[in-house]
C-alpha cells in the first residue's frame, strides 16, 4: 500500500461517469495528479462494462445524462454491487430532497463546481468508511475488528467479559478489535462461538 499523508486519501481506483467530456477531463486530471487510478465513461453502458472488467473502489456518478437516468444507473450499480461506494456528482445541489434520496444508495454527493479540497474530503471520508485503498489482509483485519467490536457492544460486554467467555486474552482481543492483528483461526472460532455466531458469516460480510 502506497504511503500517504494523514490528511490525504489513500490511492484509490475510481470510475467517473459523466456525459460532459470537459468535466471528465478535469476530474481525471485532478484525480491522476493525486495518484489515483482513474477510468472515465460518458455513457452508462460503458461505466457498467468498466465495473464488470474491474470493480473500482468508488464510482463518481453524474445524475443528469442524456438517455440514461442517473437514478437508474445508481439503482443498477447498487443492485449489482451492494457494497460499492458511489458518490453523486450534480450541478443541482439546491433540490430539497436530493441528499436524503441519494443517501439511500449513495455514500455522499459533490455539487458542481467543487474544489480539489472538497473532493479530497469526500474521498477521505469514503476511504475511511469503506476501508478503501487497503491491501486485502489490511481490509480483513479492519472489518473483522469492527464486526467483533459491534457484536460485543450489542451484548454490552466489556473486553474482559468477552475474554472470559472466549478464553482469549484481553490484550489480544484489544489488538484484534483495533485491526492491529488478524486473529488466528482458533481465536476467531473461540470469539465467534462466545458471541453465538459463525466466523463464515463475518468473513462473508467482509467480502472474503
Amino acid at each position: 500500500m502506497p504511503e500517504h499523508q494523514p490528511d490525504t486519501p489513500p490511492v484509490l481506483d475510481i470510475i467517473a461517469l459523466d456525459d460532459d467530456e470537459d468535466f471528465l477531463e478535469f476530474v481525471s486530471a485532478l484525480l491522476t495528479d493525486r495518484g489515483h487510478t482513474v477510468r472515465t465513461a460518458s455513457a452508462a453502458p460503458d461505466c457498467l462494462s468498466l465495473c464488470e472488467s474491474r470493480l473500482p473502489d468508488i464510482v463518481l456518478l453524474d445524475m443528469h445524462m442524456g438517455h440514461h437516468s442517473g437514478q437508474q444507473v445508481l439503482e443498477h450499480l447498487h443492485d449489482r454491487w451492494p457494497k460499492l461506494c458511489i458518490i453523486i456528482v450534480t450541478g443541482y445541489p439546491s433540490m430539497d430532497t436530493m441528499r436524503e434520496t441519494f443517501k439511500r444508495d449513495a455514500f455522499d454527493y459533490l455539487a458542481k463546481p467543487f474544489s480539489a479540497e472538497q473532493l479530497d474530503r469526500v474521498l477521505m471520508q469514503a476511504a475511511e468508511t469503506f476501508a478503501l485503498g487497503l491491501r486485502p489482509q489490511d481490509r480483513l483485519r479492519q472489518r473483522l475488528g469492527q464486526r467483533i467490536r459491534m457484536e460485543r457492544a450489542d451484548r454490552k460486554w466489556t473486553l474482559k467479559e468477552l475474554s472470559e467467555h472466549a478464553g482469549v486474552s484481553v490484550s489480544q482481543l484489544s489488538s484484534i478489535e483495533r485491526g492491529t492483528h488478524l486473529p488466528s483461526l482458533d481465536s476467531l472460532l473461540l470469539i465467534a462461538t462466545a458471541l453465538d455466531t459463525k466466523p463464515s458469516a463475518w468473513l462473508a460480510e467482509t467480502g472474503f
